[in-house]
């Protein structure tokens, strides 16, 4: 049973867009230059539904201490259209060596709700968060106006 469901959620399409526009929208709300890290949680996916935890590690007055954001998201797609909601809650601050335990914390804490994250670093490197958004098909990232 437990080969099925994870099989099940391999082939499970989720929102393919939600990931790639969360992340230009933490780049356009918080600039490039801004963002320290980035731990990218594998999205839950229930077919055409998914919700996803990006965490950011945002640079601070001075080079001793961060603050951590996550975005939370959830996405939808309908017969109506796609909807994304991104959730930006301001958690605290933390000298930035310690923030790979803080982020070890939430995988303990959330169990397999959410698994391992990718963290990636970007140092206030625009092209470090260009490259990071290069690994996404452009097309995700169009917006249909109505």
């Amino acid at each position: 049973m437990i080969e099925s469901e994870a099989e099940e959620r391999a082939e499970d399409p989720g929102v393919p867009e939600a990931l790639p526009r969360t992340l230009a929208g933490v780049r356009e709300r918080l600039g490039a230059d801004a963002v320290d890290r980035l731990w990218i949680f594998p999205p839950m996916r229930k077919g055409r539904r998914e919700s996803g935890l990006v965490a950011v590690s945002v640079f601070g007055s001075g080079e001793e201490r961060r603050r951590l954001l996550t975005v939370a998201y959830t996405a939808e797609r309908t017969g109506r259209g796609l909807t994304i909601e991104p959730v930006f809650t301001q958690e605290g601050e933390a000298p930035p060596e310690l923030l790979p335990r803080v982020m070890e914390g939430v995988v303990r804490r959330s169990g397999e709700a959410h698994g391992d994250p990718r963290e990636v670093t970007i140092g206030g490197d625009t092209d470090s968060f260009a490259a990071l958004m290069d690994e996404f098909d452009p097309v995700l990232l169009i917006v249909e106006r109505a």
